[in-house]
């Protein structure tokens, strides 16, 4: 059967370096790099040669994530890496989003990730390995990015549970928890809100944290956290009261609840 990986968000970022790094395995025969923009994909593609496959879809929509179900039916693939990196953030507070883009949010960054592996799960073999990629964002609340943390600390506990849940069919579940990472993530996320975050300490190339996610898998652990700084923040994070770490944060970021807007 023909060994592929599957990586979503494959057109930017640290999807991109996933690609590199999955590229060079020589039984991978096939890379499904799935994004909304087909342009970039085929960029890709022209970049890295034959083995991407590019896969125009919106993961925030559950009829298109179907669509690989039914290529994978046809294609009679096996699945060696499933990566869910698609997803996006908004750094504001809760009022600053319509009802729509905070569902679109939960949809793509919790939905997908959970129906991509319900439909990949079946086509992976024994010593598969699936990579989400939660965030350092998931060790506690983050006010005014509070909708995005909490879309990673879902996907951070779902995957490890799954990872439990998996080992009776002989595959890893990897949670990837980066820091701040060196991509266009943040002009995308910053929506000019009065209050939000702006103070991205411990910025991190994103090919690092790629190639440590990938080391983990394949080693069956259940969770990756590159960075002397992210260990810190994720041991700080079970020692102290939620609260505490939260005080942490509004002062990193400079901002006072209590202020109005206009005061920030």
């Amino acid at each position: 059967m023909k060994k592929i990986a599957i990586i979503t968000g494959a057109s930017t970022g640290l999807g991109r370096e996933f690609a590199k790094i999955i590229k060079e395995k020589k039984e991978i025969e096939e890379i499904w790099a799935i994004a909304r923009h087909r342009d970039k994909l085929e960029k890709l593609r022209r970049q890295m040669g034959p083995k991407i496959i590019p896969i125009s879809l919106d993961l925030s929509n559950a009829s298109q994530i179907e669509e690989v179900g039914h290529r994978l039916a046809q294609s009679g693939a096996e699945i060696r890496y499933l990566i869910n990196n698609a997803g996006y953030a908004k750094f504001c507070s809760y009022g600053d989003l319509s009802i729509a883009d905070s569902l679109n949010m939960i949809n793509l960054n919790i939905g997908g990730v959970v129906a991509m592996g319900l439909v990949c799960i079946p086509y992976m073999p024994v010593g598969s390995h699936i990579i989400n990629i939660a965030s350092q964002a998931a060790f506690q609340p983050l006010p005014y990015q509070n909708l995005y943390s909490s879309t990673k600390a879902f996907v951070r506990n779902y995957t490890r549970a799954l990872h439990v849940e998996l080992k009776d069919r002989g595959i890893s579940a990897t949670a990837v928890c980066p820091g701040w990472l060196k991509t266009d993530l943040y002009e995308r996320a910053d929506i000019g809100a009065a209050k939000a975050t702006r103070n991205f300490f411990g910025m991190t190339a994103p090919d690092k944290v790629a190639r440590k996610a990938v080391a983990d898998a394949d080693k069956g652990r259940d969770l990756s956290i590159y960075g002397l700084y992210v260990n810190f923040c994720h041991i700080s994070a079970k020692l102290l009261p939620q609260r505490t770490v939260i005080g942490i944060w509004l002062r990193q970021q400079h901002i006072d609840p209590y202020s109005h807007p206009s005061q920030q």
